[in-house]
C-alpha cells in the first residue's frame, strides 16, 4: 500500500513557489545575497490558495477531508488571490517550508500587494 501526501493551505493563506529569477536584474546582473535579504517585496506563482476567511454559519455542514465529517459551523469569503496567479507579496509576511524536496512559501492573504493574472481570450485579429 502507498500512502500520498497532500499539502491542504488553511485559511487565508496561499502556497507560493517563489520567483527565483528575481536573483538577477532585468540587464541580467546577478544580485548578492546581502542585497536580496533587503529586499522587501518578492513575487512568485501561486500553486495552492486556503478556502479564505471563516465565516460562522450555524445551518452550514462541511464535507472537506481534513473536517474528518464532523458537523463545523464554517463557511468561507474565497480569497481574492487564485492558483495560478503570480502573486507580488511582503517578503517578511512569508515563511518559507520546504514540502517533498522543493522549497515554497506560504504566505497571507493580507500581506499579497498585487497578482498578475493571465488570461487567454480569442480577439478579433
Amino acid at each position: 500500500m502507498k500512502a500520498k501526501k497532500q499539502l491542504v493551505v488553511v485559511g487565508d493563506r496561499v502556497l507560493v513557489d517563489p520567483d527565483e529569477r528575481m536573483d538577477k536584474t532585468s540587464s541580467g546582473l546577478y544580485l548578492p545575497p546581502t542585497v536580496k535579504e533587503k529586499e522587501k517585496v518578492m513575487g512568485g506563482h501561486i500553486v495552492k490558495a486556503g478556502p479564505g476567511y471563516p465565516v460562522h454559519d450555524p445551518n452550514l455542514v462541511m464535507e472537506e477531508p481534513w473536517f474528518s465529517n464532523k458537523r463545523m459551523n464554517l463557511k468561507y469569503i474565497p480569497l481574492q488571490a487564485a492558483e495560478g496567479d503570480y502573486a507580488i507579496f511582503l517578503k517578511e509576511a512569508a515563511v518559507e517550508i520546504e514540502f517533498e524536496g522543493k522549497k515554497y512559501l506560504i504566505v497571507p492573504h493580507s500581506a499579497i500587494l498585487a497578482v498578475v493574472r493571465t488570461e487567454i481570450s480569442e480577439g478579433d485579429a
